[in-house]
């Protein structure tokens, strides 16, 4: 498999890395949307959040959310997003599941976003039924 962020995860691409345990490395991004840009990468290929086992995926969320308040502290943000995006048209570019931790200033450039959009009655039936006791 030629997957870039497994190559980086496993330590043969360098890159600056904050955290690793036996199964996550945090690295700072090379690409950043923002001063302290960090990026959480499994150690094992998971082409996205549908294929991440539930236990990695509640170790991954604990480590995000231990690593954005040490990031919050550290370069003193006045925000941040937790950003992971599966497929292409969500976008998502390196298809090796990651979460981006992006740090936010007032006078930064980054865009996230979306039109506020409306749920309408007949939407809401129709999702409840389809997703009612499917967890």
């Amino acid at each position: 498999m030629d997957c870039i962020f497994c190559k980086i995860a496993n330590g043969e691409i360098p890159s600056t890395t904050l955290y690793e345990d036996e199964n996550f490395c945090i690295i700072l991004d090379i690409g950043p949307a923002s001063y302290g840009h960090a990026l959480l990468l499994p150690k094992k290929h998971y082409a996205n959040l549908f294929e991440l086992p539930e236990e990695l995926a509640g170790k991954a969320m604990i480590l995000v959310k231990k690593m954005s308040t040490v990031l919050n502290e550290a370069v003193e943000c006045e925000g941040l997003n937790v950003v992971q995006n599966n497929g292409e048209l969500a976008g998502q570019t390196v298809f090796h599941f990651h979460m981006h931790m992006i740090p936010r200033y007032k006078k930064d450039t980054v865009k996230i976003g979306w039109k506020i959009g409306k749920l309408s009655d007949e939407d809401r039936d129709k999702l409840a039924e389809l997703l009612a006791d499917k967890i």
